[in-house]
Order: structure tokens, then C-alpha cells, then sequence
């Protein structure tokens, strides 16, 4: 397929809410048999919907896999590891829990197995300090909807091996997706840095009466959020440079750093009146629509932008073209 690596025969995924749903909607549609193990009752239908979701938004595009994989549901992680050559792990954000179930994974699989956490935030070193094999753990952060959005934040920790590294970059290019290494490791490590200082900001916004949550949305939409879909946040600012460049943009407007507009050295504090405000603001947004109907809604505008990129080739359409037969 368009030169993409050949897909894992088989991956286990240890978790099934939003994320460990989603991710195992793209490897299904990739032809890759998915296993799946969470203690929820809830696991099974979850991830069918994700997967209804992800065809709809496949076929959207013009992308009909040849064959899906088979997906299995077990009980335990060892009954859901056995033969997987990749495990990938997304249950809550909470480090007790998520070193408890990779020194599971570990004792369960055999030597070859690459383990992947979908943590936004934590320090592969710091997952990796209970483990007996930390050499072959990885991070591994994807964005929802996993089954349509292609950047995944490839993640070392100190006593990760570079040819782990490297069969993670392999293993998510062959979902069609564009793994980047972050190479220094920080905490949130780039994408959620970024997200976390706009997110803090908009709190403050709604904190101080100074816009709702719709009209914060709307101009993120309606406005830079459109240039950022496509070009980023440098190559933008470089053309609003001119002729100058990037060079041109910062003397002009690198001043203003200095200007006092932001907070985002403090957070307003999550009281219950700020948090009722907050949740009635955005029920008056979006409270007509369930989940699933946003979720819809969210993924086929997703598919239009990812065409008209693609039909650029350009930016997120790249990988579109890849994915095709």
C-alpha cells in the first residue's frame, strides 16, 4: 500500500476507553487482528461504535480496507498478550496504575514483544522504573480520533534502546500514521505543552467573564484554528513576516511577549461556581447533540479538511494518499 510498512500480524490492547477504542479501530481497518482486555462491561460496545465510527470516516475518504482484522475480547492480560507482537497499553492516567498493569504486560509476554504506553504526559523513565525489560517500553501518544488523526508522539525513557525507538516509528507508519520522536524527555512532552497553554489561557477567559466557551471555540474555529490545521504555528508566522520572514514577524512583534496578555505562569482555581459555569456554558454549546452525534460531526469534517489537503498534497493529506490501494 503505497509503500507503508507491512502492519503487525496481531497487537493487544490493554484498555478500551476513548483512546484504546479508537486505536483499535485503525489497526482492524489496517488489516491487523486487535485483542483486547478491559474490565468494563462497557469495553465491547465501545469499541464497536469507535469502529462504526472509523468506517464511515475510512469510506469518507475513499479508503476501504481489503480485509479487517478480527477483534477478540478477553478477560486478562495474559489471555489478550499471547502472541501479540505489540502491546499497547491506554488505561487512566494514574502512575500507580499504569506501572501495576506494564509489570503485568511484562510478566506476560515473551522477550520480542514491543510495550507502548498511550500516556499523554508521563515519563517513559518513570513507567519504566519497576519494569525487569525497560530497554523495550516506548510511549507511544496518539490524538482522538486515533482512527483519522495521524500524529503519534514517539517517546523514549533513559533506559529505552534506540532499535526500540525504531520498530515504534516502523510500527506506527505502518497504521498510516506520522510518528514523531520527540527526542528530549519532558513531561507532556510537546503536543500537550502547547495544548496545556492554551487550555490554561481559556480557563482564565471564562474565569474573568471575559468570553463563554462557544465564543472561545468559535474563534479558535473560525480563525487561527483553520491556519494551524494546515501549516502549524511557525510556517504561519513566517508568512505573516512578508517579505521580511520569520525574521521580519519576531522584531515586529516579539516586543509584545513582554506585554502583560497572558497568565499562563498561574491557573484560576477549579471552584465549583467556575466548573458549573464552565459545564452550563458548554451544554448551552453543544448540549442539542449526543457524544457520538459530536463525534460523527467532529470526524467527517475532519475528513473534509484531511481531502482537501490531501488533494494539495499537503500537510495531514499526505498520509491520506499512503493509506489508499
Amino acid at each position: 500500500m503505497n509503500d507503508l510498512p507491512a502492519p503487525p500480524k496481531r497487537i493487544a490492547l490493554v484498555g478500551a476507553g476513548v483512546i484504546g477504542a479508537a486505536w483499535a479501530a485503525r489497526w482492524l481497518l489496517r488489516g491487523t487482528d486487535v485483542a483486547v482486555t478491559d474490565p468494563s462491561s462497557d469495553a465491547p460496545r465501545i469499541v464497536s461504535q469507535a469502529l462504526d465510527n472509523a468506517r464511515h470516516a475510512w469510506a469518507r475518504m475513499g479508503k476501504t480496507p481489503k480485509g479487517e482484522g478480527r477483534l477478540s475480547f478477553f478477560e486478562s492480560i495474559d489471555a489478550a498478550v499471547v502472541d501479540a507482537d505489540v502491546v499497547q497499553e491506554s488505561v487512566p492516567e494514574i502512575l500507580e496504575l499504569k506501572t501495576q498493569i506494564l509489570t503485568e504486560i511484562e510478566r506476560s509476554v515473551d522477550a520480542t514483544t514491543l510495550i507502548a504506553s498511550s500516556t499523554s504526559g508521563l515519563k517513559p523513565s518513570v513507567l519504566q522504573e519497576a519494569m525487569k525489560s525497560p530497554e523495550r517500553l516506548v510511549v507511544g501518544h496518539p490524538f482522538n480520533p486515533v482512527y483519522l488523526l495521524p500524529m503519534v508522539e514517539v517517546v523514549g525513557g533513559k533506559l529505552t534502546s534506540a532499535e526500540t525507538i525504531s520498530r515504534a516509528m516502523t510500527l506506527y507508519e505502518s497504521a498510516g500514521m506520522r510518528p514523531l520522536h520527540v527526542r528530549v524527555e519532558v513531561d507532556a512532552f510537546i503536543a500537550d505543552r502547547l495544548l496545556e497553554a492554551v487550555w490554561r489561557e481559556a480557563l482564565w477567559l471564562v474565569n474573568d467573564g471575559v468570553a463563554t466557551t462557544k465564543e472561545i471555540d468559535d474563534v479558535i474555529r473560525f480563525g487561527f484554528g483553520l491556519r494551524w490545521a494546515q501549516m502549524g504555528l511557525f510556517e504561519n508566522y513566517r508568512i505573516a513576516g512578508g517579505e521580511g520572514g520569520m525574521a521580519h514577524f519576531i522584531s515586529q512583534f516579539g516586543p509584545t511577549l513582554s506585554w502583560p496578555w497572558s497568565k499562563l505562569t498561574d491557573t484560576p482555581e477549579l471552584t465549583e461556581a467556575l466548573i458549573e459555569r464552565i459545564t452550563e456554558q458548554s451544554d448551552a454549546q453543544s448540549g442539542d447533540y449526543t457524544v457520538r452525534e459530536l463525534e460523527r460531526i467532529r470526524d467527517d469534517n475532519l475528513v473534509g479538511i484531511l481531502l482537501a489537503l490531501e488533494a494539495n498534497q499537503w500537510g495531514a493529506g499526505q498520509t491520506i494518499s499512503k493509506l489508499r490501494g
